[in-house]
């Protein structure tokens, strides 16, 4: 038997995707030698630990917390990225752009700006004392900080971030200047910074509070898994399931990058993750490239959707819904879920079209004893279940509790393999002790974007709350001209556009400040009662479908360079598969049932999980252009209206003028259900006279 993961990537394409994600999540800074190669790993464990006591031992005030959060944050940023990413020809200039040692500025920088975030705690007292009436020396310091964080947020995330806060921020004192529609009072510098940088409404808001409280301990949590070795038992298990199957390999990239991104809470290290062992393989078995590169991004994209983590946005979606965390997941669950297992008939459909097979059964690892070589893997993950479904713990105690528990479980299975092996006890707990120290390295590299995303996402927050979001209301009715589904469309396009250049959480967070009140007030105007969940979801689920949109979609470059095609075109063909998430967010703010919302049976819950799947069958179907065969232009618009009737049986129930709600929705949901069998035959029939 040879093992599915022998196939071997080149080193230089697998350098090339290990750089995009290095670059993104853990900064192009590299020292190798002298004792300055310690500082960023000593600083991100130590974050870490921080993190660890204050869940569990340090009792802090959530401004403290916060404060120290972000300057752990910005410090690592300033340390991790140079000014420039590229080498410049100035000798000069060039002085900044050097990685493979620290440059005397970078470290003023970054101390001083640490320090900045700190002054909130340092002088917690005083600026409590004069909120409203703030001294020059807090104008001056939250002024250096609003510039400090900016630049941070340009070196972690690029340029789109600090663009749309200066825009925000030049706004809240031109409005005055603007034209009608767009006429804002404006506000004084005193109001401003005391807002922004002075109180809990800002920078320090509630996104670094969730941040700092609960997010921190799942990324930390999903780097221990992948130190311990759990990315390759998903691959190992993945493909012992799947493999054998019509375009095995694409599905096993499916139900891995499903697996991983539970708690990867990254779309781009997932991609690198997985993707180096399932891009190949799909090549190898008649993929094309872009196609095979398009396969991982549009699944690994799709991780973020996936419980508990959620792109680590689903902690700060409960916080603003005032929801438990249970609830969101709750909500999310089926979307998700579906969305999922639609990609992997996705990937079905295409190996159909390209008559492809799967990989022979005795090249694959054999299901059981895979299974159970990695089934301790599970362990920490059914401990975090339990104790957020079950017991009802906070998300921070859980996962606090569940990394102590995967802590345990490093140091045993590295004593397993030594019981098995040549017996050397005192290494197998030296080799857990540094497994574990590198997960807090890990965890806190992780984390500095996020928390310096989170933080600049604040200030336009902030800004939104100085009384800007009248505005954005009355602006977006304008240009929809009232139309309910236009404002859809319109939120849809710009959280596409702004989480171009915007980590998934910072997308979510400046969306739902933006125009989450707006579907919600605008859908009240136009008799639409909106769960406020349901416009959460719908702004977070865009914002998910643009890391692999082009040109700058970094989960796509990841993957293109690992399956050597062209980005650009490996990020297209990415996003067709991922239309059927695009569809699902209009079908749930219309139909809140998909969101399990009102809905107290198990069995009609299922019934509305099978609706639900057999309508993601059906667009999946119309949008490949292939169901049992190729489709003809009627086939595509009576899958159509399968999908129509699946995920909006409501609607098509008030066009026939049935009365009884939950009567006509089953009706319709089963008449959906027997034209896409009849469907499904004819093109069975067809198949077999051609």
């Amino acid at each position: 038997m040879r093992d599915p993961l022998d196939h071997q990537l080149n080193d230089a394409d697998l350098e090339e995707a290990q750089r995009i994600v290095d670059e993104a999540e853990g900064g192009t800074r590299v020292i190798q030698s002298g004792w300055t190669r310690w500082i960023i790993p000593v600083i991100a464990a130590s974050w870490s630990i921080f993190q660890l006591l204050i869940s569990s031992f340090i009792l802090l005030d959530s401004t403290m917390v916060r404060s120290i959060h972000l300057a752990f944050a910005i410090c690592l940023v300033f340390l991790s990225h140079p000014l420039f990413k590229k080498p410049k020809k100035s000798k000069f200039l060039n002085y900044f752009a050097r990685t493979d040692r620290y440059s005397f500025i970078d470290i003023i920088i970054a101390l001083s700006a640490s320090l900045l975030a700190l002054y909130i705690t340092i002088d917690y007292v005083g600026l409590s004392m004069r909120q409203g009436a703030p001294l020059f020396r807090d104008i001056l310091f939250g002024f250096i900080l609003l510039i400090l964080l900016l630049e941070a947020a340009r070196r972690a995330l690029g340029p789109a971030l600090p663009i749309v806060a200066i825009i925000f921020i030049l706004y809240s004192f031109f409005g005055p200047y603007m034209p009608a529609v767009l006429a804002f009072k404006g506000v004084s510098i005193n109001r401003f910074f005391g807002q922004i940088t002075m109180s809990t409404e800002g920078i320090f808001g509630v996104p670094l509070d969730v941040s700092a409280t609960i997010v921190f301990l799942f990324v930390l949590f999903g780097a221990m898994l992948d130190k311990a070795g759990a990315g390759k038992y998903f691959v190992d298990l993945a493909f012992s399931l799947l493999g054998q199957f019509k375009g095995g390999p694409a599905k096993a990239a499916v139900l891995a990058s499903g697996l991983t991104g539970m708690v990867s809470g990254s779309s781009i290290a997932n991609t690198v993750t997985t993707g180096t062992f399932t891009i190949p393989l799909m090549k190898s078995v008649g993929y094309p490239d872009h196609k095979a590169g398009a396969v991982e991004v549009a699944c690994s994209t799709n991780g973020q959707l996936m419980p508990p983590i959620m792109g680590a946005a689903a902690f700060i979606i409960a916080e603003y819904c005032n929801l438990e965390y249970v609830e969101v997941i709750r909500a999310a669950f089926i979307p998700a879920v579906v969305s999922y297992i639609a990609l992997m008939y996705i990937t079905h459909l295409e190996a159909s079209k390209l008559g492809l097979e799967g990989i022979p059964r005795e090249e694959l690892p054999k299901f059981w004893p895979t299974f159970i070589k990695g089934i301790h893997f599970t362990l920490p993950l059914l401990f975090l279940i339990v104790e957020l479904v079950v017991f009802r713990h906070s998300p921070a105690l859980a996962a606090f509790r569940a990394i102590m528990v995967l802590a345990v479980l490093i140091i045993l299975q590295n004593l397993y393999a030594q019981y098995k092996g040549d017996k050397d006890y005192k290494k197998a707990v030296k080799h857990g002790v540094w497994q574990i120290g590198t997960s807090l390295v890990a965890g806190g590299k992780n984390m500095m974007g996020i928390g310096v995303a989170v933080a600049a996402a604040g200030i336009i927050v902030g800004v939104v709350t100085l009384g800007l979001g009248g505005i954005i209301t009355e602006v977006i009715e304008v240009l929809s001209g009232g139309n309910f589904l236009l404002i859809l469309i319109i939120t849809a396009i710009a959280s596409l556009i702004l989480g171009m250049g915007l980590p998934t959480t910072a997308n979510y967070i400046v969306m739902a400040s933006l125009t989450a009140p707006v579907i919600l007030t605008l859908g009240e105007k136009n008799g639409i009662v909106i769960p406020l969940i349901a416009a959460h979801l719908f702004v977070f689920f865009f914002g998910i479908l643009a890391d692999d949109t082009p040109p700058v979609g970094l989960a796509a470059f990841a993957a293109a360079a690992i399956a050597k095609s062209d980005p650009i075109k490996t990020g297209i063909q990415g996003f067709t598969y991922d239309i059927r998430t695009a569809i699902l967010p209009f079908m749930f703010i219309f139909n809140t049932e998909l969101l399990l919302i009102g809905v107290d049976s198990l069995v009609y819950g299922i019934w509305i999980f099978i609706s639900a799947l057999f309508a993601m069958f059906a667009f999946a179907a119309l949008t490949q252009g292939w169901f049992a065969t190729k489709n003809k232009w009627y086939d595509g618009i009576l899958l159509g209206a399968v999908t129509l009737a699946l995920l909006r049986p409501g609607l098509i129930g008030s066009w026939m003028g049935m009365a009884d709600v939950s009567r006509t929705r089953f009706m319709v949901n089963l008449l959906g259900m027997g034209l896409m069998v009849m469907i499904y035959l004819v093109q069975k029939l067809r198949a077999k006279r051609a």
